[in-house]
């Protein structure tokens, strides 16, 4: 463990070297980030600007419902462990898109390194502090500006359980990456698989409830990003789903050894390709 701790440290500051060279394209992908959730966050501004909060309701009667701020703590919630996966893991990405396309995953074969990890940690991807930054902004903003009443039930003790379930939540989005990039070994490219699978952490975005049963139950339960975002912001709310802290650890650690047996499957049947 040492070892890929220390590889790890080196992957990171020669990445951190290159960015020294391209410090404009750093900037640049930061504000292209920071620019994307910015018209998001603009849309949920324009929504709630006509109506007073999002509701659920049951026989027509209103039984839950989401101010404008508790929204947007939920959306800025969300982008901390995607960040987070962003900025250590992405490297993820290329598999599906070029690297066994191009039998270019011949290298991580002959190094005395784990295949999965070298993949993982070979690249620093800086441009993740715009979501991270984004992220945090948004949570602090959400909570100075909400209504006393609101404000004066959050019980900030709730940062510690959430805190501690957290690194489950960003393995959450890194099994799926790995499990989704390891179908390349089969199909020379899952790029697409990857990105469709992916993009499903934006329904974890906003509360669960106002989802029909089936999304509610695949994004909790199947591609289970709504425990990386919904579920622990609204228990550092309200106090709310303190059982999905529980079902965080138990349900990422399945996903990530799913994931794990995917990549040594692949691994065992790749054939190097050539362009």
């Amino acid at each position: 463990m040492r070892k890929y701790l220390r590889l790890h440290r080196i992957f990171i500051a020669q990445d951190l070297k290159k960015l020294m060279e391209y410090k404009v394209d750093f900037l640049l992908g930061a504000i292209g980030f920071v620019l994307v959730q910015a018209v998001k966050v603009l849309t949920l501004g324009i929504m709630f600007a006509a109506i007073p909060a999002l509701t659920y309701k049951e026989g027509g009667v209103v039984v839950d419902s989401w101010t404008f701020n508790e929204v947007l703590f939920i959306y800025g919630f969300s982008l901390i462990p995607k960040g987070i996966d962003h900025l250590l893991f992405d490297n993820l990405w290329g598999m599906g898109y070029w690297v066994v396309a191009k039998g270019d995953f011949d290298k991580y074969l002959t190094r005395p390194v784990n295949s999965w990890f070298y993949v993982l940690t070979e690249k620093f991807c800086v441009d993740a502090f715009g979501d991270l930054f984004v992220g945090v902004v948004l949570v602090l903003y959400s909570v100075l500006s909400m209504p006393a009443e609101i404000a004066a039930d959050i019980n900030w003790l709730r940062l510690i359980p959430v805190a501690l379930v957290m690194p489950f939540a960003i393995m959450i989005y890194t099994s799926v990456k790995t499990g989704t990039a390891a179908i390349s070994f089969w199909t020379k490219r899952s790029g697409h698989i990857t990105h469709m699978c992916y993009m499903t952490n934006e329904f974890a975005s906003y509360p669960t409830k106002i989802y029909n049963r089936f999304i509610k139950t695949f994004i909790t339960y199947i591609l289970p990003f709504a425990l990386t975002a919904y579920y622990p912001a609204i228990y550092i709310l309200r106090g709310e789903s303190v059982w999905s802290l529980g079902v965080t650890v138990g349900v990422s650690v399945i996903l990530f050894l799913l994931s794990q047996l995917i990549w040594k499957l692949g691994v065992k049947a790749y054939e190097s390709a050539g362009s």
